[in-house]
């Protein structure tokens, strides 16, 4: 995947300025698609090249170069696209499996400490998700197609961060014992 498939994506569900789409990026696609507020922008000027999207000054730009921008026809046949080509599951690339795999080798490296520091940013990332699927997702209404598809994304992050937060627990009590 490329940002500009997400940067699509979040352009579809609503025309917004560079500035409102870096910041609705950051709490929706950003929790498992990151791209800092600059790569965005140099993306948006890409895309435009392109023919993906367009701009036009935005309605409450004033004296600024405040910019909107939507996306054209191309941009969703491009998105369509890449939607339906077939994609590999991501596969695991976390630098603490080799510190620990390190540690098995050598048998003298303390990552008690750094663990349980790990454990809680899972619980707190936990936390968050659980609070957004109060506040969003658990009114007792029924929910449209797309609100329910957005929950079953919010609950691949909390079932990830729930085995973050058990696996870690029981690599914790491995790691006590020697």
């Amino acid at each position: 995947m490329s940002l500009s498939h997400a940067v699509l994506t979040s352009l579809i569900e609503k025309s917004s300025s560079g500035y409102d789409l870096a910041r609705r990026f950051d709490k929706s696609i950003g929790y498992f698609w990151h791209a800092t507020h600059q790569q965005i922008y140099r993306e948006l000027a890409r895309m435009e090249a392109a023919g993906w999207i367009e701009s036009s000054v935005a309605p409450d730009a004033g004296k600024t170069r405040k910019r909107e921008y939507r996306v054209l026809a191309a941009g969703r046949a491009e998105l369509a696209r890449w939607a339906c080509e077939p994609g590999e599951p991501t596969d695991l690339r976390d630098e603490f499996m080799v510190k620990l795999r390190a540690d098995a080798a050598l048998g003298e490296i303390d990552l008690k400490e750094e663990l349980s520091r790990r454990i809680e940013l899972h619980r707190e990332k936990l936390a968050h998700y659980r609070a957004i699927e109060q506040r969003d997702f658990l009114s007792g209404k029924p929910l449209s197609r797309l609100a329910r598809i957005h929950h079953m994304i919010l609950k691949k992050g909390i079932m990830y961060e729930e085995g973050s937060v058990t696996w870690g627990e029981q690599m914790l009590e491995v790691l006590g014992q020697y």
